[in-house]
C-alpha cells in the first residue's frame, strides 16, 4: 500500500500521530488558536507543551504558520494557526478531507474576518465538548465552514443571490442505548455586526433552499424533480443562529427583534417552523449544552426548547 502524503519522508513531524491529525483539522477550519487546537485534539491533557512543539516543528517545515490575535488584550496574545500553501497541498494529497477552494494566507488570517473564523471554531468546539460529556459523537472534523448551496437557478456566483453560504454545517450523532440519531445543523454565527434584517434575509434563503429543485438534472437520492438538498443530506439541516460578542441584554433584545421581524411575515414564520429554525447564544450553548432548553424558536412558540433530545438519566449523571 502506498503511503499517504501525511506519512511521506518530507519531515519527521508529518509522521507523528498528532501532526497527522492536526494538519487536516487546521486545513478544514481555516484558523484556530493554540487553545482551540489543544481542546480539539488533546482534551484529556492539561499541558500544551507537546502541541506547541509539534506546531513549531510544522512551522519550521513550512506547513503551518501563525499570526497574532487582533482582539487579545496586551500581554495576553496567543498564536492563531493556519496551514500554508505547502501544508494545504500535503493535506489535499492525502485525500482525508474535502478539498477547499481557497487557501489561508497571513493577510487573511490577520484580517477583519479573524474573529468570525475563531467564533465558528469555538461554536463547533462547544458541540464537541458536550458530545464528549454526554457520550455522543461530534469530533474535530464534524463541521465544515463556508458551505455553499444553490437556492435558485438564475445567476452563476455566490454574490448574485442564487447561492446560500452557511457559516458551517455541523453533524452531531446523538446516542441513547443502541439508538443513534444524526442531527445536522446549519450554523449562522452572528457577532452583532449586521442589522437584524440581514439575519432575517439569511433565514429566508434557508427556507428557499428547502423547496428548491433544479430546473435541469435530477437529485440521485430523490429522483427527478427532487429538492436539491436531498443530494447532500439525509434530512434537511436545522438552521441555528448563534449570537455572540455582546452583553446578554443586547443578545436578548436581538433575539426578540429577530422573532418580531419573522413573525411579521406569517409565510416566513411558517416555513421556519417547518425546518425548526431557531436562535441561541454562544454563552447558553457553552454553559448548558445543546440538550438543554437553549433554543428560541423563530416559528411558532416562544418558550425556549432543547436543540437536541434531552439526555436520559444515565447521560445526565455524566455531566
Amino acid at each position: 500500500m502506498m503511503p499517504t502524503a501525511l506519512t511521506t519522508e518530507r519531515s519527521s513531524t508529518t509522521r507523528t500521530r498528532l501532526a497527522r491529525r492536526l494538519l487536516p483539522v487546521l486545513y478544514t477550519h481555516r484558523l484556530a488558536s493554540t487553545r482551540q487546537l489543544h481542546e480539539l485534539l488533546m482534551p484529556h491533557t492539561r499541558s500544551t507543551v507537546y502541541l506547541r512543539r509539534v506546531l513549531g516543528e510544522l512551522r519550521r517545515d513550512g506547513l503551518v504558520d501563525a499570526v497574532a490575535h487582533r482582539a487579545a488584550w496586551p500581554g495576553q496574545s496567543q498564536s492563531l494557526w493556519f496551514t500554508t500553501p505547502a501544508g494545504c497541498e500535503l493535506v489535499e494529497a492525502g485525500g482525508e478531507v474535502q478539498p477547499r477552494t481557497w487557501n489561508m494566507s497571513s493577510q487573511a488570517a490577520g484580517g477583519m474576518l479573524q474573529e468570525h473564523m475563531l467564533t465558528v471554531v469555538e461554536t463547533g468546539l462547544v458541540f464537541t465538548r458536550w458530545a464528549r460529556r454526554l457520550g455522543h459523537e461530534c469530533g474535530p472534523l464534524s463541521w465544515e465552514p463556508e458551505v455553499a448551496h444553490r437556492i435558485r437557478d438564475r445567476g452563476r456566483g455566490p454574490r448574485d443571490g442564487s447561492v446560500l453560504i452557511a457559516d458551517a454545517v455541523l453533524h452531531y450523532t446523538h446516542t441513547r442505548g443502541d439508538e443513534r440519531t444524526l442531527h445536522t445543523l446549519f450554523l449562522e454565527i452572528d457577532r452583532c455586526t449586521e442589522p437584524v434584517a440581514t439575519l432575517r434575509e439569511k433565514l429566508r434563503h434557508y427556507a428557499a433552499y428547502r423547496t428548491y429543485s433544479p430546473a435541469h438534472g435530477t437529485a440521485p437520492s430523490g429522483g427527478p424533480g427532487a429538492e436539491a438538498w436531498r443530494e447532500r443530506y439525509a434530512t434537511f439541516p436545522q438552521p441555528l443562529i448563534v449570537l455572540s460578542d455582546a452583553p446578554e441584554r443586547t443578545l436578548a433584545r436581538r433575539t426578540a427583534d429577530l422573532r418580531a421581524l419573522v413573525q411579521a411575515q406569517p409565510r416566513l414564520a411558517h416555513a421556519l417552523e417547518a425546518i425548526g429554525a431557531g436562535v441561541t447564544t454562544l454563552t447558553a450553548l457553552t454553559d448548558h449544552g445543546p440538550c438543554a432548553a437553549v433554543l428560541t424558536p423563530l416559528g411558532a412558540g416562544e418558550a425556549p426548547v432543547a436543540l437536541l433530545p434531552e439526555p436520559d438519566a444515565k447521560e445526565a449523571i455524566r455531566r
